[in-house]
């Protein structure tokens, strides 16, 4: 398992990068949020070596123009991961599971060289969830022993505690199988 941790506006730019294999950054949010933060917190994951995800926090409705927003705001490099972050909105609603299943094909198709999975957690996995559509790889948060979430399914990266910052591992041996299988080959 490899060690990494995701981070947004709420984070430092000047995060511990010591251990890490990779680091997810909050890049946006429905139509109008980018993280103010997140060129430089890009910059410190690059200068670490570390392999680079983006997620966008979805909201409910105008799938089209949320990946779009996306696309234009997270950087654009062959082996960068991309996300769609999943879960409830701040007003208690959420994207039903046509609207998750179309923005991250969206995604794919705006973004065909970069790999493409979904963030959620558990409960959204095993309750809400219908399609078990995941693009490329499923990003699931369970806080429970690292590595070992609470699902029946296959995951590439799992978010294990949130204290002090969002931890993670991911599901591959080595860094550059990491790096491999981001890079598509």
């Amino acid at each position: 398992m490899l060690q990494g941790i995701d981070v947004s506006a709420y984070q430092s730019s000047a995060y511990d990068t010591s251990g890490l294999s990779f680091v997810f950054i909050k890049a946006t949010e429905g139509r109008s949020y980018v993280n103010p933060k997140l060129t430089a917190q890009t910059k410190t994951a690059r200068d670490a070596g570390c392999v680079v995800g983006f997620y966008h926090f979805l909201w409910p409705g105008d799938l089209a123009a949320q990946a779009e927003y996306f696309v234009s705001k997270a950087p654009e490099r062959t082996g960068d991961v991309l996300a769609v972050d999943w879960e409830t909105t701040g007003d208690g609603t959420h994207a039903s599971n046509a609207e998750k299943d179309s923005f991250i094909r969206q995604v794919k198709s705006l973004r065909p060289h970069n790999r493409v999975v979904l963030y959620t957690n558990r409960n959204f996995w095993l309750t809400i969830d219908t399609t078990s559509y995941a693009g490329d790889g499923l990003w699931i948060a369970d806080y429970v022993t690292a590595g070992k979430p609470r699902i029946q399914a296959a995951w590439r990266f799992h978010q294990y505690t949130s204290d002090p910052v969002d931890r993670d591992v991911a599901n591959f041996t080595t860094k550059a199988a990491l790096q491999q299988w981001a890079a598509g080959t």
